[in-house]
């Protein structure tokens, strides 16, 4: 099929565009940097330029190459935020949040210009997504988190924003992917030593806070690619979360990783000291969240992620 990726030089965008033009897709890549066509023509697939904030030009270049698939990979997270940053995390991620509201409507709108067979875009499986009841390992039924600290609610707004307006396209199929914390190459947890997480980790400055008892999911970058592909090539509408077989506690793979980097065990910080830093956010981030489970995914979209536990990927598939 015809594949147009927004978002095509981001962490996940660089390893989905070659598994699509090696599966056999035409790939359209599109960037807002004139600079990057040639990496993305490297990638296997054909660059387009356009800003996602543009109505017009992303009209113009959907016009221009009519793919049948757009996959929706726009963030503007260039890195993450340490404790004290965390004390803003509505302005860290004002960028990311038009583009998950205002650059999902211009995409939505120029796909349906173009009669678009199906619409797939990216969520996570974070704060705010899941309600911090009941078990640890959350479902795609499962209900948001709508009890959250004020800056933590325009996130979450913008990613419920993108979840409606996907999942309610009208003449396609509107699919969410809900990834969960991306590592290996390329990502904030990677063997490079400026990795920003392995960089904090190793500098002892990404603490277990409190009891750690907040449980994350983890989706190996390629994996989260390959499951991608499977959306592209066969998914239903509907939303899918995309994890791998083992969700866990912070205090459990945090102690994990840093023994993988060679780094020393990570702080343990008392709740109310961090509130004072950084707010409420990476309280909730280290305490509170809830994993999710990928049993729809491997069901419906027929996906196996190669790296099924965050102990094999850390240990074995960091990359360079």
């Amino acid at each position: 099929m015809k594949v147009c990726v927004a978002g095509a030089t981001g962490a996940i965008g660089i390893q989905l565009v070659p598994q699509l033009a090696t599966a056999g897709h035409d790939v359209i890549a599109m960037t807002r940097s004139p600079a990057k066509t040639d990496a993305l023509r490297a990638l296997g697939a054909r660059p387009v330029v356009a800003d996602a904030l543009d109505p017009d030009a992303v009209a113009g270049a959907m016009a221009e190459t009519e793919p049948e698939v757009i996959v929706h990979q726009l963030t503007a997270l260039k890195g993450e935020p340490g404790l004290r940053e965390m004390r803003h995390p509505d302005r860290f991620a004002a960028m990311t949040n038009r583009l998950r509201t205002e650059g999902t409507d211009h995409l939505l709108a120029a796909g349906r210009a173009v009669g678009i067979r199906r619409f797939i875009a990216q969520s996570v499986v974070a704060i705010g997504t899941y309600a911090r009841t009941g078990g640890s390992v959350t479902t795609e039924d499962d209900p948001p988190d709508l009890d959250l600290p004020a800056k933590l609610r325009s996130g979450a707004d913008a990613i419920r924003y993108l979840e409606d307006a996907v999942t309610g396209i009208e003449g396609a199929e509107g699919i969410v992917l809900r990834y969960g914390a991306f590592y290996g190459p390329g990502t904030s947890i990677s063997a490079d030593p400026e990795a920003l997480l392995t960089k904090a980790i190793r500098k002892r400055r990404f603490p277990i806070i409190g009891g750690g008892g907040g449980v994350w999911s983890f989706v190996h970058i390629e994996d989260a690619a390959s499951a991608t592909v499977a959306a592209v090539e066969d998914g239903g509408a509907g939303i899918y979360n995309v994890v791998d077989d083992e969700p866990a506690p912070v205090r459990e793979w945090l102690l994990f990783l840093a023994e993988q980097l060679g780094a020393s065990k990570p702080r343990r910080v008392p709740r109310f000291v961090v509130r004072l830093l950084a707010g409420e956010a990476p309280v909730l981030m280290m305490t509170k969240v809830r994993g999710g489970s990928n049993a729809k995914a491997k069901r419906e979209l027929g996906w196996q992620p190669r790296w099924s536990s965050w102990r094999v990927g850390f240990a074995k598939g960091l990359g360079e």
